[in-house]
């Protein structure tokens, strides 16, 4: 069982030909909403794979909460530990697409109301996990208390650190991996990626956009390529790349064998719109790790 504890938004998203500069007003092209937060994304991620997975959140009691409730159990996440509470709205995050990239803007909303009490009350929970996934978009004091709950229940953690502002040195002694891109590894770590790679062999796994990942191992620098794709809307990449890479290391895979499985997850994951629309199947994974042997 992969436990994600972590968040759960509505996506509010728009789309333009061109995001507008300070002050310009441009025309949009779409407007929607769809379920999103990175802890759900992640553990959408691992289910649609075959994970059975459960998710620890806490939603408004609103239209949005429900709609988010109601999209986890279609893609079989265990939602018995999702709070609903009175003290706050559900969280967005308002989203805006162009040019093949986005821009985001999270309001935490009921994301901030999870505790460590809601987190003790959920111990033998999370004791039952083969693996926890978390994030940085709950409180921070719930993230600290988590990790070391995990750790005194040997539940390993692998922690995306997103926003990358809320990330503490410490965290690192508590987790088995971290997963930055680019710009998070050099905020949190603030020197060369190469040399911090070195410091947390097999731990650091930095990821690299369409380029893949890479981590060290020891020995040498591993570099795992991306896959050649047509990108649509890139807004839930990194989170199938991490819901992926859990699943595949429960599946007894590498640590090189389960980057590229979730490279190849996180390729797909960009060809639809949507956080979760392009989250791909296992077959789907297979097909294209297989295609690209050919």
């Amino acid at each position: 069982m992969i436990t994600v504890i972590g968040s759960m938004n509505m996506d509010i998203v728009v789309q333009t030909d061109n995001f507008p500069v300070q002050g310009e007003t441009v025309l949009g092209q779409l407007f929607t909403t769809v379920p999103g937060g990175k802890g759900s994304n992640q553990a959408v991620a691992a289910a649609r794979l075959g994970s059975k997975v459960q998710m620890l959140a806490s939603v408004g009691i609103d239209s949005f909460g429900n709609e988010l409730l109601a999209d986890l159990k279609a893609n079989g996440v265990n939602t018995d530990s999702v709070i609903q509470t009175e003290e706050a709205a559900t969280g967005i995050a308002n989203i805006l697409l162009s040019e093949g990239d986005n821009r985001i803007i999270v309001v935490p909303g009921a994301n901030y109301s999870l505790t460590v009490e809601s987190i003790k009350n959920m111990k033998e929970t999370i004791q039952q996990s083969t693996f926890v996934i978390m994030q940085l978009e709950i409180p921070i004091p719930v993230v600290k208390y988590t990790l070391e709950l995990c750790l005194e229940l040997n539940v390993p953690v692998l922690l995306n650190p997103a926003p990358a502002s809320g990330f503490q040195l410490e965290f690192m002694d508590y987790i088995a991996y971290l997963t930055p891109n680019e710009t998070e590894c050099e905020l949190i770590f603030g020197e060369n990626m190469e040399a911090t790679l070195e410091k947390y062999p097999n731990k650091l796994i930095v990821t690299l956009g369409s380029d893949g990942a890479r981590y060290f191992d020891g020995n040498k620098h591993i570099v795992v390529p991306g896959f050649k794709t047509n990108a649509i809307d890139t807004t839930g990449a990194g989170d199938t790349f991490n819901g992926a890479l859990v699943h595949a290391l429960g599946q007894g895979l590498s640590l090189e064998q389960a980057v590229r499985f979730a490279n190849a997850s996180a390729s797909l994951s960009v060809e639809k719109f949507g956080a979760q629309g392009g989250m791909p199947s296992h077959e789907e994974v297979v097909n294209r790790l297989e295609g690209a042997c050919k």
